[in-house]
């Protein structure tokens, strides 16, 4: 089969290759799945960066998630019950850029037959990130403002879609003043640029003294520090990425004395917790919210797998038009059911 592997971390268009390498064999509890499209997410380039918090061993296979269709089950009762079903393909070690990949049969999630190959494949990263901070985690009031960075991405802009359906009010910052209009459009409150001034100066002109009192932060460095300092007392900020790689600077006073409050969120670990009946009550919940196009992705261009290195370029772009797909090649969707 072929399948897109580095052999170094380095910068992803230059290290990534396709290569033939040996069909994986599904073990006790596994099941292969015939890819049919996976995305292109900021995770999967972190890897092959080396800049991820989990590294695999060289070489490697990027691909955290996809769309697939079972093949094969190893030994062990679970995974018949999904063979020939077209799944979402959780693959918590990377893989999913290849034509196929061996996965625990429980991360090959069945998809219902009206959702798209492009939504599926986009199914759980994006969508179950923004739905576990917001509804789950910090479970954020009707009428409340919240605070994001990186507002422009497509889990920015799910998530102010979800505040449109929830009925919390999103305070959206970006760092180019041309992007403030898209957002306003797609739903946001209020849009701010971080190149028009101080974010905290810009926050409190829109919420006023009391400042918003959750927000979300995948940037770290300079940006997430403002977003920390935009907090209004007892605030809680959720980092849940370090796309510059900085750490975020906090004030112990200030920490102390207004009650704010930083800490981290990672899916894979927020989704371990998780028992079966949870996790299949958060797959529905996703299922019926892309239906009514409020997790749905925004999906750009489409590549084939021979193409991977187009396709990272392409999705490294700034102000690109949507989730860069990688399609493998001569895959077809079979019924769901």
């Amino acid at each position: 089969m072929k399948a897109a592997v580095f052999s170094t971390f380095g910068e992803p268009a230059e290290v990534l290759d396709v290569r033939e390498v040996p069909v994986p064999k599904p073990g006790a509890g596994q099941v292969r799945v015939r890819m049919i499209a996976s995305p292109i997410n900021p995770s999967d380039t972190m890897v092959v960066e080396g800049r991820y918090g989990v590294l695999p061993t060289l070489p490697a296979t990027p691909g955290f998630e996809g769309v697939g269709v079972v093949e094969e089950a190893g030994p062990g009762l679970m995974g018949r019950f999904v063979v020939g079903k077209r799944v979402v393909v959780i693959n918590n070690k990377g893989g999913n850029w290849a034509e196929y990949a061996v996965v625990p049969w429980k991360q090959a999630r069945p998809i219902p037959d009206d959702i798209p190959d492009e939504q599926a494949a986009t199914f759980f990263v994006n969508p179950a990130t923004a739905l576990a901070m917001v509804r789950h985690v910090l479970k954020v009031p009707k009428g409340e403002w919240l605070l994001l960075s990186a507002a422009g991405s497509t889990l920015g802009k799910m998530i102010i879609k979800l505040g449109r359906h929830d009925g919390f009010k999103t305070l959206c910052v970006v760092r180019r003043s041309e992007a403030k209009q898209e957002l306003i459009d797609l739903g946001a409150d209020a849009v701010i640029s971080s190149s028009e001034g101080p974010v905290p100066e810009q926050v409190r002109r829109v919420t006023g003294d009391a400042g918003p009192k959750y927000a979300l932060d995948p940037i770290g460095g300079e940006a997430g520090t403002a977003i920390f300092r935009s907090l209004g007392p007892g605030g809680r900020l959720i980092v849940y990425g370090s796309l510059t790689g900085e750490p975020i600077e906090v004030d112990p006073r200030s920490l102390i004395s207004t009650r704010t409050s930083v800490e981290g969120f990672w899916l894979g670990h927020w989704m371990a917790e998780r028992s079966i009946p949870s996790a299949l009550l958060l797959f529905r919940e996703i299922a019926a919210l892309i239906r009514e196009g409020v997790l749905s992705a925004d999906i750009g261009r489409t590549y084939p797998l021979a193409q991977v290195c187009d396709a990272v370029r392409e999705a490294a772009q700034v102000g690109r038009g949507g989730k860069v797909l990688l399609r493998m090649s001569g895959s077809q969707s079979p019924s769901a059911s």
